[in-house]
């Protein structure tokens, strides 16, 4: 006697019907809420091949060359401002911070006559007595990071200017090693920097830092609700005390790249690269709200604004244009992150 078997009935899940529903438009938003760092990657992609088609010598190695010397100094700004804008802050001090180590460090190895070595520490404490001023006045003054960046920004510019009279440091009246990050070598026939593998270090760095570590799940949590993490047992202003001293030693480190680019520290060069460190954050799919992206986005919207200017430059373009492309990704990337962040979870 034969015996059928009924089949079982197949298993109700809410949520994979739910996902069944949403729209294509919809998978996209939550695919790029997960993954920040995927839609600057698209448009680095499509902005090397559009240049790359419109005119040859995009490819040049000379040409890509320059492309990463120019990022070096602005990607290591960046990192800093991705670490102040991941805890929902912001610091328009970074290029007059940078500015300032810089001619504290080749003040004292030239005029002074200190060793590179003492100079370069000198550099580095600036730039934590500087970044600790800036998270005092967010953490203890409790003013909106915003506003103590702005004040901080003319304090480091009038200082550099009073600190070295307006006088250029040359890279011949050094030693050689602060000029040490403009070194360059051969790398698959492109030439690249000593600065530009240290700001891949300092990328790297932070990476780990954020993705591995207790410290970095606090940053993560206070940018993205600062009173959640305060009753779930984190100290909310460590740790933004904490990033602003974080940053403050990586500017250090941006100072000392720019001294190697520039071959000489100058009181009047990367002051307006504050909104540069600003552009590439956003590019990069970190949010101005705090609490999402990664160094590595960051990284790449560096590249993208690189790109954007030289391909624009190469296309014969006035420096404004460049400039209103740059603009016109800053609206595009805000608009983009707002749109994710909608996203239904």
């Amino acid at each position: 006697m034969s015996t059928s078997t009924v089949p079982a009935p197949a298993h109700h899940d809410p949520a994979a019907e739910f996902l069944d529903r949403r729209s294509p438009l919809e998978r996209a938003r939550g695919v790029l809420h997960r993954y920040p760092a995927l839609s600057p990657a698209i448009v680095l992609v499509l902005s090397v091949v559009v240049f790359g088609f419109l005119n040859d010598r995009f490819w040049a190695p000379g040409n890509l060359s320059l492309i990463t010397q120019q990022v070096a100094v602005v990607g290591t700004l960046a990192v800093a401002q991705t670490l102040v804008i991941l805890t929902a802050g912001i610091d328009l001090s970074v290029g007059s911070l940078m500015v300032l180590a810089s001619m504290v460090m080749a003040q004292a190895a030239s005029t002074m006559g200190l060793p590179p070595y003492l100079a370069l520490g000198l550099g580095l404490l600036v730039g934590l007595v500087a970044g600790g001023l800036n998270g005092a006045l967010v953490t203890r003054f409790k003013l909106p990071p915003f506003i103590a960046t702005l004040g901080t920004l003319n304090i480091f510019l009038a200082i550099t200017l009073l600190y070295s009279r307006g006088a250029t440091v040359r890279g011949a009246d050094m030693p050689a090693l602060m000029t040490w990050t403009g070194t360059t070598f051969p790398v698959g026939g492109v030439r690249v920097s000593t600065g530009v593998l240290l700001m891949l270090g300092a990328y790297l760095l932070v990476a780990l830092t954020l993705s591995r570590t207790a410290w970095g799940k606090h940053v993560y949590a206070v940018g993205d609700d600062k009173d959640a993490a305060r009753l779930s047992g984190i100290s909310v202003n460590r740790v933004l005390l904490s990033v602003y001293l974080s940053a403050g030693a990586i500017l250090a480190l941006a100072a000392w790249i720019q001294i190697g680019r520039a071959n000489a520290a100058s009181p009047n060069v990367g002051v307006d690269m504050n909104l540069d460190s600003i552009t590439a954050v956003v590019i990069g799919g970190t949010s101005l709200f705090g609490g999402r992206g990664t160094v590595w986005g960051t990284l790449l919207g560096a590249l993208i604004v690189g790109v954007f200017r030289n391909g624009l430059s190469l296309a014969g373009l006035d420096v404004l244009y460049q400039t209103l492309a740059v603009g016109v990704l800053v609206i595009v990337a805000v608009s983009l992150d707002q749109w994710i962040r909608k996203v239904r979870k």
